[in-house]
């Protein structure tokens, strides 16, 4: 039920928020995980706990009030101020937080973020884990507007400016690859090609550009594991990364992996936080990130594709 009037609760705050960025009460439900319901609740009584109308639910997206701007301005510093009291407490060895919100590229799903969150739910008895995976930049828009603690990302380069609202955590540098059919030529064959609509792909169409390629292709897919399957049924080779291979394990039998067969091409991926809000957290968890990469995604690539050495690397 509604909370009582005059009454103003970090919850409710949280979640009227989660409806000033989302612009609609299901989205907000959904990045929550609650019912519409109980958001229109929250929102109702913190409506009535401060005596004005936050909200335009007759607009569509819906729309903040002239209060409703107004309140947004101190809802994120009482919410950035009550996270920098979570990680005070926790005295920096995590023992103390109750809640952390990680999200994840979806690259690291096969073994990485399954080891962290066991290692952590393990250490951290008391703390609650949400989990959320999607594209680089989608994450590091939550990082940036609290719906998130920490983001394990791909680097944006400069158009990821970020001002010095974050810090981050270098992870991993990789490099590239072509991978093709077993024997079969990359020039003999369409390019199957990495969504331009994810940073990963506008990397390579940009890489691409620039060595003044323009290279046959008819498909272009959001999924490692469709890329590297019409791959090995001969329909085409790609360039991805050696953590797509990781995490498409099973189509890696057939096919092959080899360099980039025109000018070099790498991505890092590091761990961002907000600057300054959970003390010394990140760094804890990317040290804890580094070696998990290391012996789950680096080591075996390297054993497989010794000539990635020095261009596959934890950083």
């Amino acid at each position: 039920m509604p909370e009582t009037s005059g009454r103003v609760t970090l919850w409710a705050i949280e979640v009227f928020l989660a409806v000033a960025e989302e612009r609609a009460i299901s989205a907000a439900a959904r990045r929550l995980g609650v019912s519409p319901s109980a958001i229109s609740q929250q929102l109702t009584g913190l409506e009535a706990a401060l005596g004005a109308a936050l909200l335009d639910r007759t607009a569509r997206p819906m729309a903040l009030t002239p209060a409703g701007a107004m309140f947004r301005r101190h809802a994120q510093t009482i919410l950035n101020a009550e996270a920098e009291a979570r990680a005070e407490l926790a005295m920096a060895d995590l023992s103390g937080l109750t809640t952390l919100r990680l999200g994840m590229i979806e690259d690291f799903d096969a073994e990485v973020t399954p080891r962290l969150l066991s290692a952590l739910a393990a250490e951290l008895r008391g703390c609650r884990f949400l989990l959320e995976t999607g594209a680089s930049h989608r994450l590091l828009d939550q990082l940036d507007a609290r719906a998130l603690d920490i983001a394990v990302t791909a680097d944006l380069g400069q158009a990821g400016s970020d001002e010095g609202w974050r810090e981050v955590h270098p992870l991993l540098a990789e490099p590239f690859v072509a991978v093709t059919p077993k024997g079969r030529a990359w020039d003999s064959l369409p390019l199957i090609q990495y969504t331009a609509r994810h940073l990963m792909g506008r990397q390579i169409a940009a890489h691409l550009a620039r060595q003044n390629l323009r290279l046959a292709h008819r498909l272009e897919l959001d999924s490692y594991h469709a890329i590297l399957a019409m791959v090995a049924g001969g329909e085409g080779w790609t360039i991805l990364t050696p953590l797509a291979l990781h995490h498409a394990a099973r189509f890696r039998a057939a096919v092959e992996v080899a360099p980039l067969p025109f000018a070099a091409l790498e991505r890092t991926l590091s761990l961002s936080a907000r600057s300054g809000v959970l003390q010394d957290m990140p760094g804890q968890i990317a040290g804890r990130l580094r070696g998990l990469i290391g012996d789950l995604v680096v080591a075996p690539a390297l054993a497989e594709w010794p000539w990635m050495a020095g261009d596959l690397r934890v950083l």
